[in-house]
C-alpha cells in the first residue's frame, strides 16, 4: 500500500465514522489478557521500555515498528486496534479523537507535570487524550568533539543529511523546513502555519516560499550530496554509529562530513560514539537562518488509549507518573517532559533537557498537521531533492500549492470533537 493511498483510505475510514455510516465492533478483550502496546520502539530500546513496562505489575504484549502509523491503520480498519498507542503524530490522533475513538485520560495523571506545548491548550472537548511519554529537542545540530563548527551557514559538504527511514521517508527534510521557518519568522508565525490558521494560504505564503528556497540553494551546492541523501537511511548502517560517526569504509554512507541537523534521538544511533558527540543550537548554521535562536523546536511519543479497560488505564497512568517516567529515563537514556524529573547533570544531556523546559518551544508541525497534509509535505521535500540532484528547475510554486490543496481538502473538525491542538508553541 503505497503511503499516499494509506493516507486516503485513513481520510475515508474516519469520514465514515464521524457520519456514522460505519459500524465497528471492536475485538471483545478478556479481562486476563495482556494489555497490548503499539509503538515505535524497536531493538535495544523495545528491550529497555518493555523492562520499565514489567516493573508496573500490569500483563502487556508490545509491538514495535517503523511502519507504525500504517499498523495502527490496519488494525483500526480490521477492528482490533491496540489498548494503548505510542505515536509523534498528534495530527492523527486528533483525528481518532474526533472520531470518538480514543478514551479520555482525564484524572490518570496531572498534566500540570507536563504544560505547554506537550499539552497544548484551547481544545474545546475539555478532555485530555495524550500525554507525553518521551521527549526529544531539535532545533540543534550535532558534531564530534574537539570539532567544534564556527557560527555562520555551513556549505551542504559538511552536513551529514540521510532522508531514508522505514516508515516515512523524507521526514529529516520536513525538520530543515520547520526550524528554518522557525528561526526566520519566529514562534507565531511558525505556529499559524503549523496549525492552518488565520485564514492564509501558508504553504504559499512568503515566510514558508522563502524557507524553502534557502533549503533548496542549500541543497545545489553540491548535486552528487544531494542524490545521496536521498538513497542514505537518516539513522545510518545498521552496525555503525550514525552518519556523523561513519564508517569510511563503507561507501554507502556519506564522507567527510562533519554536522547532522537531527534531534536529541541521534545519541540512540552513535552507539558507543555517543560519548563523543556534542552539540550547538542550528540558528546560526542554516542556510539564512538568521543569527539568533528564535525558538527551540521539539518533539515527542505521546500515549493514547484506544480501550477503557482497567489494565490498560492504569499501565498508561503509572507510565506518565514521575516515577514512570524516571525509570524510563534512566533505563534507556531519554528525555522527559515530566517537568517533576530531575534533569542528567552531564553537559551534553543535561544541555538537551534544559532546552526542553526553557525559553520558547515549539512542537514539531507536520506532526501537528493532518496525515494526508504531513504525507504530502513528505513528498514535497522528496520531490525537492530528487530535482535538486538532477539540476531539474525546482518547481516550488507547483509543489507549495500542492500540498495547499492537501491542506484545503481537510474536512472542518467535527462539531464538538475539539480534539485537534490549538496550540503549538510555548513562550516559557
Amino acid at each position: 500500500m503505497t503511503r499516499r493511498f494509506a493516507m486516503l483510505v485513513f481520510g475515508v475510514v474516519m469520514l465514515l465514522l464521524v457520519a456514522g455510516g460505519m459500524v465497528v465492533v471492536w475485538a471483545q478483550h478478556d479481562d486476563e489478557e495482556p494489555v497490548t502496546v503499539l509503538g515505535t520502539w524497536t531493538a535495544g530500546q523495545e528491550e529497555q521500555f518493555e523492562s520499565v513496562l514489567r516493573e508496573f505489575g500490569v500483563p502487556f504484549r508490545y509491538q514495535g515498528t517503523a511502519a507504525q502509523r500504517d499498523v495502527l491503520l490496519s488494525k483500526v480498519q480490521s477492528g482490533d486496534p491496540p489498548d494503548i498507542v505510542i505515536m509523534p503524530g498528534l495530527g492523527e490522533l486528533a483525528e481518532y479523537a474526533g472520531s470518538g475513538l480514543l478514551e479520555p485520560l482525564d484524572e490518570l495523571y496531572d498534566p500540570r507535570e507536563y504544560g505547554a506545548p506537550w499539552m497544548p491548550s484551547g481544545t474545546s472537548s475539555g478532555h485530555v487524550y495524550w500525554v507525553p511519554v518521551k521527549a526529544d529537542l531539535k532545533s540543534i545540530v550535532w558534531y564530534r568533539e574537539g570539532e567544534q563548527p564556527g557560527t555562520s551557514p555551513a556549505p551542504l559538504g559538511r552536513w551529514c543529511v540521510g532522508m531514508g527511514d522505514d516508515g516515512a521517508s523524507g521526514w529529516p527534510g520536513t525538520d530543515w523546513i520547520e526550524d528554518l521557518v522557525l528561526q526566520r519568522e519566529g514562534p507565531e508565525v511558525y505556529e499559524k502555519w503549523a496549525l492552518g490558521a488565520g485564514g492564509t494560504r501558508w504553504w504559499r505564503s512568503a515566510p514558508v516560499r522563502s524557507a524553502w528556497k534557502a533549503w533548496d540553494r542549500l541543497l545545489r551546492q553540491d548535486r552528487a550530496a544531494a542524490g545521496r541523501a536521498l538513497l542514505t537511511d537518516h539513522r545510518g548502517h545498521p552496525k555503525g554509529s550514525g552518519l556523523l560517526f561513519s564508517d569510511p569504509d563503507r561507501p554507502e554512507e556519506p564522507a567527510g562530513c562533519a554536522l547532522e541537523h537531527q534531534g536529541s534521538f541521534a545519541l540512540s544511533f552513535y552507539g558507543a560514539d555517543a560519548r563523543h558527540a556534542r552539540l550547538t543550537d542550528s540558528a546560526p548554521l542554516l542556510p539564512d537562518g538568521g543569527d539568533r535562536v528564535r525558538a527551540h523546536e521539539v518533539t515527542g511519543d505521546f500515549a493514547a488509549l484506544f480501550s477503557d479497560r482497567p489494565e490498560a488505564r492504569e499501565l498508561i497512568g503509572r507510565l506518565a507518573s514521575k516515577e514512570g517516567q524516571e525509570k524510563w529515563a534512566e533505563r534507556a537514556g531519554v528525555f522527559s517532559a515530566n517537568r517533576r524529573v530531575t534533569p542528567p547533570d552531564d553537559a551534553v544531556r543535561g544541555g538537551i533537557a534544559r532546552r526542553l523546559r526553557q525559553g520558547p518551544r515549539c512542537l514539531d508541525a507536520s506532526d501537528v498537521m493532518a496525515p494526508a497534509v504531513r504525507g504530502a509535505f513528505y513528498e514535497a521535500v522528496l520531490l525537492t531533492i530528487a530535482r535538486a540532484a538532477s539540476g531539474r528547475d525546482p518547481g516550488l510554486g507547483e509543489l507549495l500549492e500542492d500540498v495547499q490543496q492537501v491542506q484545503d481538502a481537510q474536512p472542518a473538525p467535527a462539531a464538538g470533537g475539539g480534539a485537534a491542538p490549538k496550540t503549538v508553541c510555548s513562550t516559557r
